[in-house]
């Protein structure tokens, strides 16, 4: 509850000027001068104090023309304070800023306290409220005179809260309202407009709205105006007048009226808003990956900032794929937009790429297909993408560019490299050929993949971006030394530091990936012919690379694995099959054969001969899996190097 020790803008309301309050009021005004209760309201928007001027006497002959005077006054400081009071309440973006302002703006000069109720919870557009109707208190404010805690303060002259309980004492309101159908509120409410708190109908309304032995002071004290929004009734507001104070009049229901729709259809728009926001939020969050992959050979982190906290889908993405081989694809991307619309596009287009590196082809080709889907989608979906395989094994990157800005290079000793690939028209334009370059990934390296919204804004060009975040890589690369390369994670996080509070005009999306390779003395690769010889030779092969590496204990079950998988690939290849094991923190063995079936796991009965090779491999190895190549497909399975 917030309490307000001085009065609304600078000006104080009645019931805080207790000089005032104890002045007599003068009979010997000047003619046509307005009564002193008149000018104190006068200077109050909002609050209504009748004129009490003398007896018309001698001079005051004009005192009708004053009283009429007072009246216009205290009308248009009433619609002055009114558009004052909707603007204060219009500038509020989400729900709280919206109660908030509209109990700022009554408190104190419309009224000594407010209590603003919502529905709990609070319905969405067109969707059904949810039963039983239930009113929760959402914000409460008061005045609280300096007398208050001033020892010896005349007790006629301190305003105590007005909602009191069976003991006299200031007593909050209940927390929740249950809206019974039918009854004395659910009436009121129904009705939509503001009454008097003494009303036939409020007398019953308000005690079922605040609680059992709650009641306002008595008099025109109290009005309580329902909150509707477009389409039902979305809450309420009791707003309460001390006995120091004059009492509401007529015309003050009007007011409480304006403060009422003017609320709620801003608590609607904020509902609707809130619901879009989180609408936008869930649809990026799903877009991107929930956790990128942990391929051999690799190491990655990754960074998405959208443009703005009011608009947080945009058309950016990035993505790690793990290809046959140990390889892994990286992906960056960049729909031009920040919607819905550009988001539904990204995750479109980051589904095909992720369906084309299942077929493992090469990186132009998917760029064309691409482009074909973007063509597809409609005639003004653009995109930019930039797509590179890394090889760990041959410690070789092939790249392929779609009108993206270039990747950076951040060697083991410090140096920055701009790539040089070539940039490729954007994805949808349609009858173009993309290029793919292959270049060297030595091992300690860290491979940056961006958006253009980390280089570009609308003080620099993307070029001198570029530039910018060279020169910071190298940077952040001498004060880890010549041999060590900077942890990836505090890398992503000074690479955006580098932009200032004006810089980020578009979504940033961000892919470090950190080249660790495999040694060659880890990796073993053969060629078999497909003949019946080629099991017991796989098995013998196998048996001295886990010799060579210290890894006998695994030798049985490898053996076994080996020789099944084997045996399937020969059975339906027509050229020689490749064995390949490599030894990382796992031990992976990879086979692969020209035959595009993939095989399935099945169930053998009884009397079956065969049809229990994939069984053996999914009890025995840790992962297993297949993947269709371009020429054929490859079966591999990981053992943990581990020794339980």
């Amino acid at each position: 509850m917030t309490e307000h020790p001085t009065s609304h803008e600078g000006r104080q309301p009645l019931a805080a000027r207790p000089q005032e309050r104890a002045r007599p009021r003068q009979q010997e005004d000047a003619p046509g001068a307005p009564a002193p209760g008149a000018a104190a309201t006068a200077s109050i928007p909002g609050p209504s104090a009748a004129p009490n001027p003398g007896p018309p006497s001698g001079p005051e002959i004009a005192a009708p023309g004053a009283d009429h005077q007072a009246t216009a006054r205290r009308e248009g400081d009433r619609l002055r304070f009114v558009g004052a009071a909707t603007r204060r309440i219009a500038r509020g973006i989400d729900l709280d800023e919206i109660v908030l302002g509209l109990c700022r703006a009554s408190v104190p000069t419309f009224s000594d306290a407010i209590l603003v109720y919502l529905r709990d919870p609070l319905p969405v557009g067109d969707e059904r409220p949810v039963s039983p109707f239930v009113l929760r208190l959402r914000r409460t404010d008061r005045l609280r005179l300096a007398e208050e805690d001033a020892d010896g303060g005349p007790e006629g002259e301190r305003l105590r809260l007005p909602v009191i309980g069976p003991h006299t004492g200031p007593m909050p309101a209940a927390d929740l309202c249950e809206v019974l159908a039918g009854g004395a509120l659910a009436e009121v409410l129904r009705g939509v407009r503001p009454v008097f708190g003494d009303s036939a109908a409020a007398r019953v309304a308000l005690p079922e709205l605040l609680g059992a032995g709650r009641s306002v002071p008595t008099g025109h004290r109290a009005i309580l105006a329902p909150l509707r929004g477009r389409r039902r009734v979305i809450g309420a507001a009791v707003f309460l007048r001390g006995t120091d104070r004059p009492p509401f009049e007529a015309n003050d229901l009007l007011v409480a009226a304006q403060l009422a729709t003017h609320t709620a259809l801003g608590i609607d728009k904020a509902v609707l808003y809130g619901r879009e926001a989180y609408i936008a939020d869930e649809l990026q969050r799903t877009m991107l990956p929930d956790s990128l992959p942990q391929p051999t050979g690799v190491r990655l982190a990754s960074r998405y900032l959208p443009a703005a906290e009011t608009a947080r889908v945009g058309g950016d993405w990035y993505d790690a794929i793990p290809l046959p081989g140990s390889r892994v694809a990286l992906v960056v991307g960049d729909v031009m937009g920040h919607s819905m619309t550009s988001a539904a596009i990204m995750g479109q287009l980051r589904t095909t790429a992720q369906t084309l590196a299942g077929l493992d082809l090469p990186p132009q080709e998917i760029l064309h297909h691409l482009d074909e889907q973007a063509q597809r989608l409609g005639s003004d979906r653009m995109a930019t993408c930039l797509y590179a395989v890394y090889d760990p094994v041959a410690h070789r990157i092939t790249i392929a560019n779609a009108g993206h800005p270039p990747p950076v290079l951040l060697h083991l000793g410090g140096r920055a490299e701009v790539l040089r690939v070539p940039p490729g028209a954007p994805i949808g334009v349609g009858g173009v050929d993309f290029e793919a370059v292959e270049l060297d990934a030595p091992a300690g390296a860290t491979l940056l993949l961006y958006t253009d919204g980390l280089v570009e804004s609308r003080i620099r060009d993307v070029w001198t971006g570029i530039e910018m975040l060279r020169e910071r890589l190298a940077a952040t690369a001498q004060l880890t030394g010549p041999d060590h390369s900077p942890p990836l994670e505090a890398l992503c996080d000074d690479v955006l530091d580098m932009l200032g509070p004006g810089d980020r005009d578009d979504d940033i999306a961000l892919l470090a990936a950190r080249f660790d390779g495999i040694a060659p003395s880890d990796v073993a690769y053969w060629f078999l012919e497909p003949e019946d010889a080629a099991p017991g030779r796989a098995r013998r092969l196998a048996r001295r690379a886990l010799s060579r590496w210290g890894l006998d204990d695994l030798s049985d079950e490898v053996e076994l694995l080996v020789s099944e998988v084997v045996t399937n690939a020969v059975r339906y290849a027509e050229r020689p099959v490749t064995l390949r094991l490599l030894r990382t923190d796992m031990l992976r063995c990879e086979v692969g054969d020209d035959s595009p079936q993939l095989p399935r796991q099945r169930r053998a009965r009884e009397t079956d001969e065969g049809g229990r090779g994939l069984f053996l491999v999914n009890r025995l190895a840790k992962r297993w899996g297949a993947t269709r190549l371009s020429t054929g497909k490859v079966v591999w399975f990981e053992m943990s190097t581990s020794v339980s």
